[in-house]
């Protein structure tokens, strides 16, 4: 319903933040990581997720949309809700967050709290595909091992071998190998294998 809101920013506490805009303020839970991005700031945009329940609306702002994007990933999993996943993009960084899902780290995403192994396993299970399908700007989500294997990953596509198949091959690889591994020695063990 909601895409943003972009005003003075009244109040800010790592849980939430309260913009004014049109003379109303909007009180909007944020995660630990938009807290750090808007903490010395005195005007921003949160780009938000509306929360309907029966004894509440709740609005939940993100720095930037890439953040927003994974958060609805998260929450369409089943028994992860809005909260649950807010915890998620507090604890650990969007990236590893990522990252853990495609490599399957499922003792990462465990240390989160509130997550279990059943719950880790789950979100692993529903998001894999889904987050590998989805181009994040690089600016907001990179690590230089992601973007290796995302530059390995097009490199392989564009020479004509199945994306599913050489994205599998690329996190074998990269679990079995030095994980500093350059983009050309990656495609070369991926092609030595595909």
């Amino acid at each position: 319903m909601y895409s943003y809101f972009e005003g003075n920013l009244i109040e800010k506490t790592p849980t939430y933040a309260v913009i004014e805009c049109g003379g109303i303020g909007y009180m909007i839970n944020i995660s630990l990581i938009t807290f750090t991005k808007i903490k010395d700031a005195t005007k921003c945009r949160l780009y938000t997720h509306l929360t309907v329940r029966e004894d509440a609306h709740i609005l939940y702002g993100f720095y930037d949309e890439n953040e927003r994007t994974l958060f609805r990933h998260l929450i369409s999993v089943s028994g992860i809700g809005p909260n649950t996943a807010r915890m998620m993009l507090s604890s650990l960084s969007a990236d590893e967050i990522i990252q853990a899902i495609l490599l399957g780290n499922v003792s990462l995403i465990q240390t989160i709290k509130g997550i279990g192994a059943k719950s880790a396993q789950r979100i692993i299970l529903d998001l894999k595909d889904k987050l590998g399908k989805i181009t994040f700007d690089s600016e907001n989500f990179s690590t230089s091992h992601n973007t290796k294997r995302e530059e390995a990953l097009s490199a392989l596509v564009m020479l004509g071998f199945n994306k599913t198949v050489a994205e599998k091959t690329l996190d074998k690889i990269i679990r079995s190998e030095d994980a500093n591994a350059t983009v050309e020695q990656l495609i070369k063990s991926a092609l030595k294998i595909l």
